[in-house]
């Protein structure tokens, strides 16, 4: 399925491994981490998760040649971005977390990444819009001019600008990002779960509001480019490796 989990003591580690594709997600990948994420918030001797990509890539987004497969009833796309979840989960980044890459980010609640990681939303190169969370998500997490920036330009925001920043919580060396997430992870199992639990549900419950509109907003974007002939260039030139050709319409 492209994804593997293992259990480290209280902590699920899951991990993308679709090498060949750079973690590029799709049906088989979103349900992989759906099922992952559903163990994480069901099992009570659960404590944490970690999510992981492999050494080269965190993900490279939505697999745009075979599609991420439909939103599952917990999690929303990729099984993960409007999942309602009580247990921590820290994001172990290594290479590139591009598009919904990002977006997986931008859904956790830690983040740790090796300095040569590199996070971008790319999307409008494609004729496409972030649609999984970052137009509302990475303002937050970020100054609104850097989140607009990647948003309007593409360009990619490396690992040390984006801890200066304060979007990731540790800085590592390359290869150490799963084992600085587990050790990250294992301090916050140190601590009483229900009262984590509580404390990352009341977290989530202010941020509720703010979400409700960011999806809604977000569905008003998409819409907006589902039938643009903009759109269907982009996709066109990105599967014949050439320049698009936009028309505005």
């Amino acid at each position: 399925m492209g994804v593997t989990v293992e259990r480290q003591g209280r902590v699920l580690v899951v991990r993308m491994d679709r090498a060949a594709k750079r973690n590029a997600i799709d049906p088989a990948m979103t349900a992989g981490l759906d099922a992952a994420l559903n163990e994480l918030d069901d099992d009570p001797d659960l404590w944490a998760g970690v999510l992981a990509g492999t050494p080269e890539a965190f993900s490279a987004g939505t697999d745009l040649a075979a599609g991420a497969g439909s939103p599952t009833p917990r999690g929303g796309n990729y099984g993960v971005v409007r999942r309602d979840r009580r247990t921590p989960l820290v994001a172990a980044v290594e290479g590139l977390a591009y598009g919904g890459g990002f977006e997986l980010v931008l859904a956790c609640d830690l983040v740790v990444a090796a300095r040569t990681a590199r996070f971008a939303l790319p999307e409008t190169a494609r004729g496409l819009v972030a649609n999984c969370g970052a137009l509302f998500r990475a303002p937050r997490a970020l100054p609104r001019n850097i989140a607009a920036e990647m948003l309007l330009t593409g360009d990619p925001l490396g690992a040390e600008r984006a801890w200066s920043l304060g979007l990731v919580n540790r800085l590592v060396e390359p290869g150490e990002a799963e084992a600085a997430a587990l050790e990250l992870a294992g301090r916050v199992c140190a601590h009483a779960p229900v009262a984590q639990r509580a404390t990352l549900g009341a977290l989530r419950e202010v941020a509720a509001a703010e979400d409700e509109r960011g999806w809604a907003a977000t569905e008003h974007a998409q819409a907006a480019i589902t039938a643009s002939a903009d759109a269907q260039e982009g996709i066109a030139a990105f599967r014949e490796k050439r320049e698009p050709y936009w028309t505005g319409r």
